[in-house]
């Protein structure tokens, strides 16, 4: 039987702060809280959730796993806009200019994207 995934862990020197973004950013929320780890997850708690684990030192390259996310039951410029208003920042890493994503960071730098199509876009195979 093969292993299935049960957590995202995302490092930052202020786990709460990286928590409560990405709670906003997904409508999910804070499921357990300890003194170096928040958990967070969809109501209800089904995984894979996210653990935001406290690190003594800041990011300083390059992700090497990032989230990719989609808008959903908006379109991309909104939820752009959302994204911007919760307190994502755009990054360069390197993306070409006309890349079809767009390439933020959540409030301690850890990159993810916003891809081009939404979810109802990519459930109709547009």
């Amino acid at each position: 039987m093969p292993s299935a995934l049960a957590v995202i862990v995302i490092d930052a020197v202020n786990p709460r702060l990286v928590a409560d973004f990405w709670c906003a950013v997904l409508g999910w929320d804070v499921l357990e809280e300890e003194d170096d780890i928040v958990s967070i997850g969809p109501p209800g708690g089904a995984p894979p959730g996210i653990d935001v684990c406290r690190v003594p030192e800041a990011k300083t390259s390059k992700n090497r796993l990032h989230l990719d996310l989609r808008a959903d039951g908006t379109d991309r410029a909104a939820e752009l806009a959302r994204l911007l208003g919760l307190g994502a920042r755009p990054v360069d890493v390197g993306q070409p200019p006309d890349a079809s994503w767009v390439v933020l960071a959540d409030p301690e730098g850890n990159e993810f994207c916003l891809l081009s199509r939404t979810v109802q876009e990519a459930a109709d195979g547009i």
